[in-house]
């Protein structure tokens, strides 16, 4: 896929890099592990050269903006300094960007490259993450568009977003993972010393491309979900959630998430049980347990289902700690 890095005029150099280096990084973890590299990556700007950092820096770029007729993911960095001088000196960019949307690319935001991104008009009536430092002004300058607070990365409908500073590699890492595979976007972050799974960040990333359904009370049925992922639940329970029939709960459900209430609920449990596997000494045993399950068998189906791997052969490729034997 080809992916277009943005060179901003006035950008910041430690926002601009990253993005092509972790693509041509991915590249070649996948063809160490016999795999066929997936990203084709490039920068692209106003002019040939760009000047970053305030001029520490400078960028060439691969292709003018204007040149490109299409790419599959556009990575939009922020400017540096004061957000306004940033909007206006990339004044001439904001039309391709929307161009580009319109004709089917994927468009990520870096910290806060969301102000170029905003002003698309694209996240009009969306939820987005920016730097925490520049919230309020954010707020002001884009009435229409819904700040997560807290959140490190946002994907609604092929756009996504990043939280501030250091959040923009989780970003990196959640694009990584979802257009080639998890084992490369692991070993990324071991090799950049990335923390993978930070405490700040949701737990549940992988589903909230499926909360852009516009259904309140479905959303209120998926927060229960995730926050009770650990108790019996029953599809019953939660149609009761909403004082509505069996069929009619599990239909509407369906149709906004693209699962049925049980497969969330799966989804959601073995998500929980990766995070452990990654970062937790516990063994196989307590993490069933801590993710709602007490039959083994049911538990390591499920999770070889949804991970092709057993729950110790996930452990042994993604985790920092010794391997186990089964």
């Amino acid at each position: 896929m080809r992916v277009s890095v943005f060179v901003p005029l006035h950008g910041v150099i430690e926002a601009i890099t990253p993005a092509f280096r972790t693509f041509h990084t991915a590249n070649e973890f996948l063809v160490a592990s016999g795999k066929r590299p997936v990203f084709d990556v490039e920068y692209v700007g106003l002019t040939e050269y760009v000047s970053a950092s305030g001029g520490e820096y400078m960028v060439r770029t691969t292709r003018l903006l204007k040149d490109v007729a299409e790419t599959d993911l556009l990575i939009i960095p922020p400017t540096f300094g004061n957000a306004v001088r940033g909007i206006e000196a990339n004044a001439e960019a904001i039309p391709y960007f929307r161009k580009l949307r319109q004709q089917g690319s994927s468009l990520a935001s870096l910290c806060a490259g969301a102000f170029l991104l905003a002003e698309t008009g694209l996240l009009s009536g969306r939820k987005c993450s920016t730097h925490w430092a520049h919230i309020n002004s954010f707020k002001e300058r884009y009435p229409l568009v819904e700040i997560e607070d807290g959140a490190i990365v946002t994907e609604h409908d092929g756009i996504y977003t990043s939280g501030g500073a250091n959040s923009l590699w989780n970003l990196l890492l959640y694009l990584v993972e979802k257009f080639s595979d998890r084992e490369t976007a692991v070993m990324i972050s071991k090799y950049f010393a990335i923390d993978i799974g930070r405490e700040s960040q949701a737990h549940f990333a992988i589903f909230t491309g499926q909360k852009n359904h516009g259904d309140p009370a479905i959303q209120k049925v998926q927060d229960y979900i995730e926050s009770k992922y650990e108790e019996r639940i029953s599809v019953d329970d939660l149609a009761n959630l909403l004082h509505v029939g069996r069929r009619t709960f599990e239909r509407r459900f369906k149709d906004a998430t693209n699962n049925t209430p049980i497969e969330y609920l799966q989804r959601v449990r073995m998500e929980v049980a990766k995070k452990h596997l990654e970062a937790s000494r516990k063994n196989v045993a307590d993490v069933m347990y801590d993710v709602g399950y007490t039959d083994t068998k049911a538990f390591r189906d499920m999770f070889k289902k949804i991970t092709g791997l057993t729950p110790i052969e996930y452990r042994n490729k993604f985790a920092s700690l010794p391997k186990i034997r089964d």
